[in-house]
């Protein structure tokens, strides 16, 4: 396989690829130009931004739609702001992030977790994702973005039971119903 299919990029666009084939609608998500990203890093007091991070936000990073649904991501949700707030959570937590201060937030879920490539592995290009949780503890959840984008694939299949389980009751079906493909 060529690095374009084997590398960060391309592993990425794997995951990506089959959650669309499940039946996720491509164009419920839009993705971010680079522009953009380099501004959300620099938003963040970061130079770097990892290749999985970058592609990943290239895929769905100015609309995520179903991907990360009520959680805080991309190029214009997370912010300075949200970096702050993550680096008040660490407060008082033993912790082994490396460089917390530069660190890349990714993304925020109500305001109390967080997840985070740590400032030291930025130059990696698919680095661990690190997950902190206010009061509780912040530790490399997942070994890598890949790894982490794959676990927050919205399962389109539980998805579709959800809606034929609600048109059975006759309930109104829910707006994100619009973002899945019929099968």
């Amino acid at each position: 396989m060529s690095q374009w299919m084997t590398g960060p990029g391309g592993r990425i666009r794997i995951v990506f690829d089959n959650v669309v084939a499940d039946g996720l609608r491509r164009d419920s998500v839009v993705g971010a130009t680079d522009a953009a990203i380099d501004a959300y890093a620099a938003g963040q007091g970061v130079a770097r931004v990892p290749g999985a991070v970058r592609e990943v936000l290239r895929l769905i990073g100015a609309r995520h739609g179903l991907w990360l649904a009520g959680t805080a991501f991309g190029v214009d949700a997370v912010t300075g702001e949200t970096k702050r707030q993550a680096l008040a959570a660490l407060t008082g937590l033993a912790h082994a992030l490396r460089d917390p201060a530069g660190m890349l937030v990714l993304s925020a879920h109500q305001a109390y977790t967080y997840q985070v490539i740590d400032g030291a592995d930025l130059a990696q290009e698919d680095p661990p994702v690190w997950e902190i949780v206010e009061g509780q503890d912040a530790r490399p959840r997942w070994r890598s973005v890949t790894a982490w984008f794959a676990a927050m694939d919205p399962d389109i299949e539980s998805r579709r039971e959800m809606l034929e389980v609600n048109a059975e009751l006759g309930h109104e079906l829910p707006a994100w119903a619009a973002d899945i493909e019929p099968r």
